[in-house]
């Protein structure tokens, strides 16, 4: 009540102020700065009823209701969470009646709520064309890059694309956030984008209220920061003035869809109601700072503009009140709806993908006569895979002339032309945020990282973008996307620990995504087609992981043999179905990448081993390890990742949590980065570890 109160005597001392556009506008802005702001205050009475889970809220940030009135509905809108007026503007357009229903369900973690169903709270929803983003850090500018460019891709690739022609991406964040990596390598591709003649309409919107939870952004920053980018348009708008924000965001709506050149608006603004509602301000702010915020409350100058367009104080005020009680009212609705109650549900939308949808999306094959290696067998399958599916595109570093540092996508881009195979900047976050933006956009990604690790410059993409899209929007959205990393050790000691990595675990602990690791040509080419197939039925998001020492071998146990080659695949691999070789009856080596030939030739010195490829290492092939398990009643992992947080802590685990009671045993990489020269042998998982230890299970 406190602030009905001081909201009615501030306006009551208001001076009007001329309003410069449409009278009907100015009321239906004024409705969802409203609805933001109460929505906020009743977030807060849920929380105090134990009723409500989420209270960062928008107040202060009322003005970028303009900025949804300078767009089209239809444009393509990746939100900050203090973006609720833009929600509530944008439902308005699109003559949607409950946008504060749809807040308020997610404060109360309903499953009603129309985008991620109790799963959290975020501005989202599909007929809005708002994509449900729930970063802090603004990570998901990088996907908004990556719609931007895809916008004009689609169309010069005759693929369907689920935006208009004209239409523009706008991404909105903090002022803080515009100092994270995500922010500053997305911005910083698509400026690279468009510096070479490339299409892209991304709007920026800072939403700058001079502060981060506590710590403050330095007065002139952003101007400083951003100002005066070449190639970057930069307008400044007061966001507690909503006439002044409205003509500066149509003016740089207006320039980025006719230039499809990148723009940034900073839009002033102040933050009230603090960080959150566990948030006390007086800890790090002034009386005098929080004072001098609260007579910039940007409901207040859209008061006086209402009071120039001919409302009286009264009529402002009555309006403020009603909306206070219809957000109240609705919070006691959606109070005591259904929540999410049992993990199967809650995890739905991370389910695998079913076979026969894998099965009937696979691409076709070209037969092939002749044996391949590894690195050849992956080429025919991006090269089928590319002739089958128009909207699939090949990018990353080096990928496109060069053919990739192994060769491996030699020949692709000649084959399919520059727009679908081709070379990027070298920055990990920006290249599978191209992934993330062309997924959602009708198109089938298939970056490349060129080095395992390097990956962990951008793994964040992976977990808090790429699998939680489909989680939070109950894949209403999806980001079907094949990433293809050259990975794992044993070059020989070249390259030290940048070219030789180890370390997966960050992959495995990431819910929904599909991991693959083949170690043979046949299984690559099978296991590829699978992992696009997958993307194209059922929005996966597949890592696919390249053993590099495999590329290009050809011989098994001696010189010669060519007993690693492999004729092209006719038959697909399923997802999660690992290969058997041999009939032994004593000792079961189970094992991947690398490991397979390994333990392919300790097999062949020792007898009575079957080996067990498992090919999967999400989602693992568990009937299959169980089977052969079971067959020996001995089990030896030899797994090429580390000890600590490798695969073979997860293997051994399914096999108790299944009942499994024979003897174990793992052999392992070694806890250390991969070092330059010899030395590599001593930390890598080598034959001669794995036959010592399988001897002494069997002895």
């Amino acid at each position: 009540m406190d602030e009905m109160r001081t909201f009615a005597e501030r306006v009551r001392g208001l001076a009007p102020a001329p309003w410069e556009h449409d009278a009907e506008l100015l009321r239906s802005l004024y409705d969802a700065q409203l609805g933001s702001r109460h929505a906020d205050l009743a977030a807060r009475w849920m929380q105090s009823q134990g009723t409500g889970f989420y209270t960062i809220g928008s107040a202060g940030h009322e003005g970028n209701a303009a900025v949804a009135a300078a767009l089209e509905p239809t444009d393509p809108a990746l939100l900050h969470y203090r973006s609720g007026a833009f929600y509530l503007t944008r439902a308005a357009q699109c003559g949607a009646k409950e946008g504060l229903r749809d807040i308020l369900l997610g404060v109360a973690a309903a499953t009603s709520e129309p985008i991620a169903g109790g799963r959290h709270k975020v501005f989202g929803r599909h007929e809005l064309s708002v994509i449900p983003q729930t970063s802090t850090i603004a990570s998901h500018l990088p996907r908004a890059m990556g719609v931007a460019f895809s916008m004009n891709r689609s169309a010069k690739l005759g693929v369907p694309s689920p935006w208009p022609s004209d239409a523009i991406v706008v991404t909105s964040f903090g002022d803080a956030s515009a100092n994270h990596s995500t922010a500053t390598g997305a911005i910083n591709a698509a400026l690279h984008a468009s510096y070479q003649g490339l299409p892209m309409p991304l709007l920026l919107v800072c939403e700058d209220n001079g502060i981060g939870i506590s710590v403050r952004t330095p007065d002139g920053w952003i101007r400083q920061a951003y100002g005066s980018r070449p190639g970057l348009r930069y307008f400044d708008a007061d966001g507690t003035d909503l006439d002044a924000a409205l003509s500066m965001a149509t003016e740089a709506a207006t320039f980025v869809r006719r230039n499809r050149r990148p723009a940034f608006l900073r839009l002033r603004t102040v933050r009230l109601l603090g960080h959150a509602g566990s948030d006390v301000e007086a800890a790090y702010r002034s009386p005098a700072e929080l004072a001098a915020d609260e007579e910039l409350d940007p409901l207040l100058g859209t008061a006086r503009y209402l009071l120039g367009a001919g409302y009286t104080a009264d009529e402002i005020i009555e309006l403020y009140d009603e909306k206070h009680a219809e957000a109240l009212r609705i919070a006691a609705e959606v109070a005591g709806l259904p929540q999410l109650t049992s993990p199967e549900v809650v995890a739905a939308p991370l389910r695998f993908p079913e076979p026969e949808a894998v099965a009937d999306a696979l691409p076709q094959r070209t037969p092939a006569a002749e044996p391949l290696s590894l690195s050849q067998s992956i080429n025919r399958a991006l090269s089928d895979v590319l002739a089958s599916f128009p909207e699939a595109m090949v990018f990353g570093e080096d990928v496109g002339r060069k053919g990739g540092v192994y060769g491996v996508t030699r020949g692709l881009q000649k084959a399919f032309g520059p727009p679908r195979v081709f070379d990027t900047l070298l920055d990990e976050q920006s290249i599978l945020g191209l992934a993330l933006g062309a997924g959602v956009s009708g198109l089938l990604p298939i970056p490349e990282i060129q080095y395992l690790a390097y990956l962990h410059n951008a793994e964040d993409q992976l977990r808090g973008e790429a699998a939680s899209l489909k989680f939070f929007s109950q894949e209403q959205y999806a980001n079907p996307m094949v990433l293809r990393i050259a990975g794992y050790g044993y070059q020989k000691g070249f390259g030290g620990h940048f070219h030789n990595d180890d370390a997966i675990g960050v992959l495995r602990d990431i819910p929904g995504i599909v991991i693959a690791s083949p170690s043979r040509p046949d299984d690559a080419a099978a296991m590829l087609h699978a992992c696009t197939a997958a993307a194209r039925s059922s929005g996966t998001v597949s890592v696919f992981l390249e053993p590099i020492a495999l590329y290009h071998r050809r011989d098994l146990y001696e010189e010669g043999d060519e007993q690693w080659l492999a004729p092209y695949p006719d038959e697909p691999v399923p997802i999660g179905r690992g290969r058997t070789y041999g009939d032994g009856t004593e000792l079961t080596i189970v094992t991947f990448g690398n490991g397979v030939p390994m333990s392919l030739r300790v097999a062949a010195g020792v007898p009575g081993i079957r080996v067990l490829d498992l090919r999967w290492l999400a989602p693992l092939p568990v009937e299959d390890l169980l089977r052969e398990a079971n067959i020996t009643g001995r089990v030896l992992v030899a797994d090429e990742t580390r000890r600590s947080g490798g695969v073979s802590e997860g293997i051994l685990a399914t096999l108790i949590d299944h009942g499994y009671a024979g003897r174990l045993a793992r052999v392992t990489s070694y806890d250390s980065y991969v070092p330059l020269g010899a030395a590599a042998h001593d930390v890598l998982l080598s034959e001669q570890t794995i036959e010592k230890a399988a001897r002494e299970l069997l002895s």
